[in-house]
């Protein structure tokens, strides 16, 4: 005679929570937040340490390595939504958002500089809409122009997008004249900093704004069905009346215009803009958010909280890095070690033997439940 499992008060077994919690996709970039949070716990307390104080420019704001998280990892959310998507459709990964960044944030510069060197509270408005939209639009093209080599010329996603990675940085310092151009108007970086009297970061609101919208989209559009069917197997996708190339062009150009939003922020947070640093490296840690949400490299299903969730997971982790004294020559390198062990285990022999391994315990749970019966 078996002895019963002990039950929760809903009838559902310990077993069976743990059972869901282990194959749950988010597992993966909580535990690791779990783990960076114990870590900091025990070297040092203070790191979670929230406190209120006074700005340069008079008003009181929120300050602290949380803040700092939130604040810098809005950014790498916001990307990484574009790339989970393009990830999902098209099996691949863009590795020139960097590049695209540089490109956007010189436009910005260029638009505001350009068109009057002072101006009044409402002419800055109109102008900032202006050289936002015209940002988006260019963004978006340099997206589609990714994704058209992608779905229609079939070149994969790492080498089309090697093309823009290496010339953007050239061409957002042509577009400025090689110029190192300043906005000195403050009011410019509220965007990229703090709103008057608002303690809490404004790209902190501008990723939330993202996040919503985003999460609509999903919800009452079929992008999410249709960019899994493509890149599980764009062939049979075709056959049930779905459009593989413009999805995957969709995708490309939706990461276009996170890239905009970013390009945006980025500039905005010094009002200038140095053409060979500025996003230096982001690619990496979009790709790594998307693979440590536990998203298939390869392309098909995918969950976006869990890409979001990951993005501040590695801003964490640059944080903890940066705390503990490393140098930021070597971060790369820590970061690198995440991206081999996220690799292996996104690899197809592994996902085959977490597979089998699921689909072995709800045999088991099942085979559990028949004999109760």
């Amino acid at each position: 005679m078996t002895t019963p499992e002990p039950k929760l008060k809903t009838g559902r077994s310990v077993k069976d929570i743990f059972g869901k919690l282990f194959f749950n996709q988010l597992l993966i970039p909580l535990v690791a937040l779990l783990f960076l949070v114990i870590l900091n716990l025990f070297a040092d307390p203070s790191f979670f340490k929230i406190t209120l104080e006074k700005s340069s420019t008079g008003f009181y704001i929120l300050s602290g390595n949380l803040i700092s998280i939130i604040d810098n990892g809005s950014e790498l959310a916001i990307l990484a939504i574009g790339m989970t998507l393009v990830t999902a459709a098209s099996g691949g990964q863009d590795i020139s958002v960097g590049s695209a960044i540089a490109i956007a944030g010189s436009i910005v510069l260029r638009v505001i500089k350009g068109l009057s060197p002072s101006i009044s509270g409402g002419e800055l408005a109109l102008y900032l809409i202006f050289a936002f939209v015209l940002c988006v639009i260019v963004s978006a093209l340099f997206g589609a122009f990714n994704g058209a080599l992608v779905a229609f010329f079939k070149i994969q996603p790492m080498v089309a997008t090697l093309i823009l990675f290496t010339a953007g940085r050239s061409i957002a310092a042509w577009i400025n004249n090689n110029e190192n151009i300043s906005i000195n108007d403050d009011r410019f970086k509220y965007f990229g900093n703090f709103l008057p009297g608002i303690p809490v970061p404004t790209p902190v609101f501008i990723s939330a704004i993202c996040m919503i919208v985003i999460a609509v989209v999903l919800k009452f559009t079929n992008l999410r069905l249709y960019s899994q069917a493509v890149g599980i197997n764009s062939s049979s996708s075709r056959l049930n009346g779905i459009n593989p190339k413009m999805i995957k062009l969709l995708t490309f150009i939706i990461l276009g215009v996170c890239v905009a939003v970013c390009g945006f922020i980025k500039v905005s947070r010094t009002a200038s803009i140095t053409y060979a640093v500025i996003a230096n490296n982001i690619e990496m840690d979009a790709i790594l958010a998307v693979a440590l949400g536990g998203n298939n490299l390869g392309g098909g299903k995918f969950n976006m909280t869990a890409s979001i969730i990951g993005a501040y997971v590695i801003q964490f982790l640059t944080t903890t890095l940066f705390k503990f004294k490393v140098s930021s020559t070597a971060i790369s390198a820590y970061k690198a070690v995440v991206v081999i062990f996220l690799i292996i285990l996104s690899a197809p022999v592994v996902r085959r033997g977490l597979s089998n391994l699921k689909n072995k315990y709800i045999a088991s749970r099942s085979q559990v439940k028949k004999e109760g019966v």
